[in-house]
């Protein structure tokens, strides 16, 4: 909730009111608890409180819950008996705008990468290649790079691993062995990454970041991801929340210290991105999420404890919410203590005694004061929503689709000359170019009785055209077999018979049938 005095008024406690400072927004933040402590209002409390101060937002919606925040709120029983302990008299019932989206482009606009984009690392990741194949994957992009082949959703990939695996000697010395199984093994990942709905996330028009960045009335513009259908994928979701958050980075201009962010990022289920991620791509992480607060960006991740974010990123979040945890075994109670750790403590209770025994909608809140330093942590209870808690209905989502000033930009998938068309088209001519060569045979000029001038190479396309005529007419005369006297062996198609021929063709029987068939079609061309 927006507040004039209080700021970006969050939660309350026995002390008064507990607000993000807004220019430490961006110093990224956490929200933790077990399932059913109040993590998703929380999110919309946050959220909407950005909105109303001109802040947009991206978030993933697990279950559809947040989708209600583009509807205005109602008074219930539970929220008019908590009014007073928020000093609040008449709350403003408010809706934020909306817009949808869906990797699947069914709940949504479509949000889509090319595969350059996403780029070796990411889709090495997402594919859950191991060290040689990602290797192989890196050497691909480099060539289709160096050959100007643009990649741009999945058939372009395989077109271009297919093509590598054919040329593979002409690289080994260059780049390394690139063999067939590990070129087989990517392509059948792809396969699987196909299989669970991934082709529609990779192609064009490609997604445009700047589109998270704008603002309606003077509100900052809610943009929900419908992420049921894409949790089902765990690697898909966080390489994709992963891609967006680099794609904030490298795309965004450092704009420093600013008085409010210019975009809040909430990754949810924050836990997947961290599982089964190489060191390199940690670093990485790190990296961006070190320096993304530069480019005004926030990053507030949502799991079920603190101990699911590695100690060096967890150090760089400062707002933090943390609702209760259950401690039933060693391993909670470790880490109960590991979360208590995390914050400044306060003489007037015990930190892990007080995560053990927090009810629905209540929380230990820590937030970064005007100097950045993590204030005496408080418990608190979160102010409720403004907007409607809990899902909307499949036709009012379609209405706030259809009238989203982007609607339309990104429905129709598109296709231009990349990678797989432009190989076609290179196979293509180069067999017209083989085509030709073999036709151009020098023929008499009747009136003259002189052959033309042979050009360099002609004799030998002389007898490449000869040895196709002499091969297709010893497959129609000897039918379904040939002769044991050429082949020693049968051939059970005339298809077969004519490259058995060719491949015998210098035998000493093919060479005399060869010799009589070449006077009988050619005359005394060649001798």
């Amino acid at each position: 909730m927006l507040d004039k005095e209080r700021g970006l008024y969050i939660a309350h406690c026995a002390n008064g009111a507990l607000s993000i400072t807004s220019k430490m927004a961006n110093r990224h933040g956490l929200i933790a608890g077990a399932t059913g402590t109040g993590k998703t209002v929380t999110l919309q409390v946050m959220a909407e409180t950005f909105c109303q101060a001109g802040v947009p937002c991206f978030m993933a919606d697990m279950k559809g819950d947040l989708s209600g925040i583009s509807q205005v709120g109602k008074m219930s029983g539970f929220i008019e008996k908590r009014l007073p302990e928020f000093g609040i008299e008449n709350p403003e019932f408010q809706a934020c705008p909306v817009r949808f989206f869906d990797v699947f482009g069914e709940q949504g606009h479509p949000m889509r990468a090319t595969i350059s984009q996403m780029g070796p690392q990411l889709l090495s990741r997402l594919l859950q290649l191991n060290e040689t194949q990602d290797g192989v994957l890196n050497i691909v992009f480099r060539i289709a790079d160096e050959r100007g082949l643009l990649l741009d959703d999945l058939k372009d990939l395989r077109s271009m691993l297919d093509w590598v695996s054919q040329h593979a000697k002409e690289y080994t010395t260059k780049y390394g062995n690139i063999t067939s199984a590990t070129i087989g093994a990517i392509q059948r990942s792809l396969l699987q990454l196909e299989a669970q709905g991934a082709d529609k996330f990779f192609g064009l028009p490609s997604f445009d970041i700047y589109d998270l960045l704008q603002t309606e009335g003077g509100k900052g513009i809610m943009n929900v991801l419908a992420a049921d259908k894409l949790m089902m994928q765990p690697k898909l979701y966080s390489t994709f929340l992963l891609w967006l958050m680099s794609e904030l980075y490298s795309t965004l201009p450092e704009v420093g210290d600013l008085p409010q962010p210019k975009l809040v990022f909430f990754f949810d289920e924050a836990h997947m991105l961290f599982t089964d991620t190489s060191k390199a791509l940690l670093d990485k992480i790190e990296q961006v999420i070190r320096l993304i607060r530069s480019k005004g960006v926030g990053i507030y991740f949502i799991t079920q404890s603190p101990t699911d974010i590695p100690e060096n990123i967890l150090g760089q979040l400062g707002n933090r919410v943390q609702h209760a945890l259950r401690a039933y075994t060693p391993k909670d109670q470790k880490a109960v203590k590991t979360a208590a750790d995390t914050f400044r403590p306060n003489p007037a209770f015990k930190t892990d005694e007080a995560i053990m025994n927090l009810e629905t909608g209540e929380a230990l809140v820590s937030f970064l004061d005007e100097k950045g330093a993590p204030s005496m942590v408080e418990r608190a209870k979160i102010l409720f929503p403004l907007s409607q808690i809990g899902a909307i209905t499949e036709g009012q989502r379609l209405d706030i689709i259809k009238q989203s000033l982007i609607y339309g930009k990104y429905d129709e998938a598109k296709e231009r000359d990349s990678a797989f068309e432009m190989l076609i088209a290179d196979a293509e001519r180069q067999l017209a170019e083989a085509e030709k060569q073999e036709t151009e045979i020098d023929i008499p000029k009747p009136a003259e009785g002189k052959a033309e001038k042979k050009k360099p190479g002609m004799m030998s396309k002389v007898w490449k055209a000869v040895l196709t005529a002499i091969t297709s007419t010893l497959a129609t005369i000897l039918g379904t077999y040939v002769s044991d006297k050429v082949t020693g062996k049968k051939t059970k198609s005339k298809t077969s018979a004519t490259g058995r021929v060719v491949k015998n063709a210098t035998s000493a029987a093919t060479r005399s049938i060869t010799k009589e068939l070449t006077r009988d079609i050619l005359g005394n061309l060649v001798k």
